[in-house]
């Protein structure tokens, strides 16, 4: 049997994936951009964990989170996907992205919770591992959807495979409600997967 029609796959799936990558880079942060975002979430972590207003500690925590932001900016910032001036971004992230991500989880754990409290008292689970697919490609992005998951209680993720351009999470979910993919990534990812599309690629 010839081999053509594989290489020709393996040849369209790294173009496929080529394109994709190259339009998720041209929309990326520039560097100043991420500086700024970086410093003010680690500045804002710094007057959160320190509890102190005062001016010398304001100007010692200002200087020593940006000199921090100027060599590691990328950590923080290098995932995010987001037009428009940068006002803009931190309003959206701050006032609207943060605030949703909080009621989503908030939701979900306290559903959750009841869920698995049900199953506990009437003993009534059917546990099984899923494999989920998720429309993320970033590392960060993977990296939150997966934590989430794992802090509802009643599914753990348990390991991400890449490939292709393609990402899959394993996940131990307690009560199996379908083996369909589609459905199963439904029910477990619920909201989430669709917050994060809105800053990470």
């Amino acid at each position: 049997m010839s081999r053509a029609p594989f290489y020709l796959r393996e040849r369209l799936d790294e173009i496929k994936q080529r394109l994709l990558f190259e339009s998720y880079e041209a929309q990326k942060l520039p560097k100043w951009e991420q500086i700024v975002l970086t410093w003010i979430a680690l500045f804002s972590f710094w007057i959160i964990i320190s509890a102190n207003t005062v001016l010398e500690n304001l100007i010692v925590g200002g200087v020593a989170t940006f000199t921090i932001s100027l060599f590691m900016y990328g950590m923080l910032t290098d995932d995010i996907r987001r037009s428009g001036h940068i006002v803009e971004k931190i309003l959206y992230i701050a006032l609207f992205v943060i605030p949703q991500y909080v009621f989503i989880m908030a939701f979900r754990l306290i559903e959750s919770n009841f869920k698995v409290a049900k199953h506990a008292i009437l003993m009534d689970i059917n546990p099984g591992i899923v494999k989920i697919k998720t429309d993320l490609h970033s590392d960060t992005g993977i990296t939150i959807l997966a934590n989430s998951i794992t802090l509802t209680p009643g599914t753990l993720t348990l390991d991400v495979d890449k490939k292709l351009g393609e990402t899959y999470l394993y996940v131990h979910w307690i009560d199996v409600e379908t083996l369909n993919r589609e459905k199963a990534g439904e029910k477990i990812k619920g909201d989430i997967e669709g917050w994060l599309k809105k800053i990470f690629w």
